[in-house]
């Protein structure tokens, strides 16, 4: 087992001292047993680590200190306090097992390969020496991934006084989450996408704790969030069994299509009949995002709202539009007193955010995620950072990809109006719906012909959805994290974002993992939560703890070995290498069909599809596909950013789509990309909000692994704007640039990329009778390389 704690911060040893009194551990016996020797200050700490009796005496003889004597003897006999005997117990305490996790013998060893961050000194130690020692121990995580000190929150060891409390630069567990203020409020937005000439309100609920003081909040935007329409969202899949069509050429430039905003005047403003300070609803339990859960036991106020379009909310639901973002943007700005919020829809009657302290953070994955970067876009104060997940900043990215239609994984068929289906839960109220039914069938009309998965071009509907354009306002401070292997929001959403943050003088942290669309707050073997804790209570309550300098830049998660996350400056800056394709033949074919049979199977189970085509020794698929392979490298290294094909090429036909997968060959253990529940369920507070343990694991060895992946519409050469002509049967010239990576490639393995045409998971399946040809010598492979060595 390895832990990586990235949100210790040293701290001066007076300063260890204040905030251990703060605590409660430097308390009047402590501080008397300071003054005589190190072994009565450690029997009185740990007298007090045990929340759950009157009197942790008691357990001393539960603990050992070698394999032959106990705690309560070792302490009573008034021996010296050193390194190995405190870590013996350190250990213990924070939950590890004898002879599975260390044995007495070799306990330092096993601190080392645990990685604690655990005090180190030899010799005989003194009074100061056990309490450094003791500050050290209660920020290092428990077998069971808590700070020691968070394990002793959920035991019950914190008053819940409501009132906030820091140690070691990180909010602690002092707030009662069994009376918790919840209440909602209807917030004015500056738009009228129901066009009846009055701003759309949308409903914000409110989880807050019950104190005098001003809090911060975090708000997660989250459309799913008032309910789904999954029966309608399934009907409304679109067929992906269709023909690649040929388009028209243009010659269409970017100013062309480029959105611009219209200034239009406001819609009309709702009356306002007076100002209350008490709302009149309230609501029950939800499905909430752990990370939030986490913050509303350390003094966070937490927001959630689906925006227009969604239940008890007004409007259109348009995926990912300026005024879905607009009406977002909207809750942050009465969260930090620049907006009317009302406490119903109909009585007039107004309500400010009087418990705000008026800072704001965004969180959420996904489409929550997403939400919260396009917000940070617009510049809106009050909102002093995001944390986005797995997050979209380009939706052209998600459903489109180089002028063709795109899935995202696992999800062939859908596209941004059957997103919409699925949230426009005002479908729920029989009331509402019917009111709306036939101006929402109108609306998804509008957007089925917008965003044309006829042609897959990228046109004036999608750049307004291209939050990438307008990076340059934002205000925010941005921590980023994203799963290497995240084949739905594929890592070129991140990548691009990160590129483009370069150039602002804000703080930007990215978290590269090995999952699949996940979150990562409940990981064992990173402290997510922890420094998530640091940040937001440095960027929110204001605490000066050198937050955006402890936090690594680049956070990755190694591909090549388990519970390894190793930090760097950079990602994607690595000068690239230009490797040749190498073949028998001066030019190389394959084709684009299936028989029947063959066809309806990969359609059904497109996993089995991918597993056949990536697999070198299975012939099954050859005439379907050309691997091309580089020699064995003779050293590890690092494939750092985009990987991009250069091909020249040509189709039978007038049309033609290029896809490709870059490949790691031979026989490894590889990561899991779904971490597994480890047995544990780690308290977000106490008794509040437990969630599981998860860590990822070496699954059984394989012979190749899928690194990246890309696609290209052959007529879409120049720009996924601009329609090329495509001639049969002439060579033409493309560059295919992959999705992102951060890969360990070691050393004995071969680098392949397979070059083919449909693929069964993302891109249109046609099945249609197209031979491509590789012209091998004018082809080649560019590669960001880095040796093992470079960070």
């Amino acid at each position: 087992m390895k832990i990586n704690q990235f949100a210790v911060v040293d701290t001066p040893f007076e300063t260890q001292l204040k905030e251990l009194a703060t605590i409660g551990f430097y308390d009047e016996p402590v501080q008397v047993a300071h003054a005589k020797n190190a072994t009565a200050v450690w029997r009185e700490l740990l007298r007090i680590a045990f929340p759950e009796v009157q009197d942790g005496r008691v357990k001393f003889r539960d603990i050992a200190i070698n394999t032959r004597e106990d705690l309560a003897g070792y302490l009573n006999s008034g021996a010296p306090v050193t390194e190995q005997v405190f870590n013996a117990v350190a250990l213990q305490l924070l939950g590890f097992v004898e002879d599975v996790d260390y044995t007495f013998d070799k306990v330092a060893e096993a601190v080392a390969t645990i990685n604690l961050p655990l005090y180190h000194k030899a010799g005989r130690w003194d009074a100061d020496d056990v309490l450094t020692a003791w500050y050290q121990l209660l920020v290092t995580h428990t077998r069971n991934g808590l700070q020691f000190i968070d394990d002793l929150a959920s035991r019950g060891y914190f008053m819940k006084n409501n009132v906030p409390l820091f140690f070691n630069g990180k909010a602690m567990a002092t707030f009662d989450t069994s009376a918790l203020i919840r209440e909602v409020v209807y917030v004015e937005t500056d738009v009228d996408t129901d066009g009846d000439g009055v701003r759309d309100l949308v409903r914000a609920e409110v989880i807050r704790p019950d104190t005098g003081v001003k809090v911060p909040t975090l708000f997660t935007a989250s459309p799913y969030y008032q309910g789904l329409n999954n029966e309608a969202n399934d009907a409304l899949v679109h067929n992906v069994d269709v023909a690649l069509l040929r388009k028209t050429p243009n010659t269409l430039t970017y100013e062309e299509i480029k959105y611009e905003p219209e200034q239009e005047a406001l819609p009309e403003a709702h009356e306002i009949a007076g100002e209350v300070t008490e709302t009149t609803e309230s609501f029950t339990g939800t499905s909430h995002v752990d990370l939030n859960n986490y913050f509303l036991a350390r003094g966070f106020a937490v927001v959630y709202s689906a925006g227009i379009g969604t239940r008890h909310s007004d409007g259109m639901q348009d995926t990912g539009s300026p005024e879905q973002v607009a009406s977002m943007q909207a809750v942050v700005e009465w969260l930090a007193g620049d907006r009317l919020a009302f406490i119903d829809k109909h009585s007039g009657q107004t309500i400010k955010a009087n418990w705000s302290n008026g800072k704001v953070a965004m969180t959420g994955k996904s489409y929550l995620g997403t939400l919260a970067t396009a917000v940070a876009t617009t510049g809106v104060r009050g909102l002093e950072t995001v944390i986005s997940e797995a997050a979209i900043s380009d939706w052209y990215q998600y459903y489109r990809d180089n002028g063709l239609v795109i899935a995202p994984g696992g999800f062939p068929g859908e596209d941004m109006d059957v997103l919409a289906e699925l949230v426009y839960s005002r479908m729920l109220d029989s009331a509402d719906w019917h009111l709306t039914k036939m101006q929402w069938h109108g609306f998804q009309h509008s957007t089925a012909e917008h965003m044309d998965r006829a042609t897959g071009d990228y046109n004036t509907y999608w750049d307004a959805r291209n939050y990438l354009n307008s990076v340059p306002n934002i205000q925010a401070d941005i921590v980023m994290v994203h799963g290497l292997n995240d084949w739905n929001v594929k890592p070129r959403q991140v990548f691009r974002l990160w590129q483009n943050l370069q150039q602002l003088p804000v703080v930007k942290k990215l978290y590269l993992h090995q999952g699949q669309h996940i979150y990562i707050n409940n990981n064992r073997s990173l402290d997510f939560a922890d420094q998530m804790n640091l940040w937001l209570s440095y960027k929110l309550y204001g605490v000066q703890n050198q937050a955006a300098s402890q936090l690594p830049d680049v956070t990755w998660q190694a591909n090549d070995q388990a519970e390894t996350w190793e930090t760097v400056h950079e990602w994607g800056t690595t000068t690239p290498t230009t490797l040749p394709l190498a073949a028998e033949t001066a030019t190389v074919q394959y084709e684009d069909w299936q028989i029947a049979d063959d066809f309806a199977t990969y359609k059904q189970d497109f996993n089995a599809w991918r597993q056949q085509m990536l697999q070198r020794e299975n012939d099954k698929l050859d005439v379907n596909r050309v691997v091309f392979v580089q020699p064995a490298f003779e050293q590890d290294v690092v494939i750092d950013g985009e990987v991009t094909l250069q091909l020249r090429i040509k189709s039978s036909a007038d049309v033609g789509l290029v896809s490709t997968m870059l490949v790691d060959y031979g026989e490894a253990r590889r990561l899991a990309t779904t971490p597994q529940p480890q047995g544990v369920l780690i308290d977000r507070g106490t008794g509040w909000q437990p969630t599981p343990l998860v860590e990822f694991q070496l699954a059984k060895p394989t012979t190749e692994k899928m690194i990246s992946i890309g696609h290209i519409n052959l007529q879409n050469r120049t720009a996924p704007w601009r329609v090329d002509d495509l001639v049969p049967d002439e060579f033409g010239d493309v560059a295919l640039t992959l999705q992102p990576t951060r890969y360990r490639l070691p050393a004995g393995h071969q680098l392949g990329v397979i070059v083919y045409g449909t693929d069964f998971e993302m891109t249109v399946r046609g099945n249609q009778d197209i031979r491509y040809t590789i012209d091998v010598e004018q082809s080649q492979l560019i590669v960001p390389l880095q040796d093992n060595t470079q960070k």
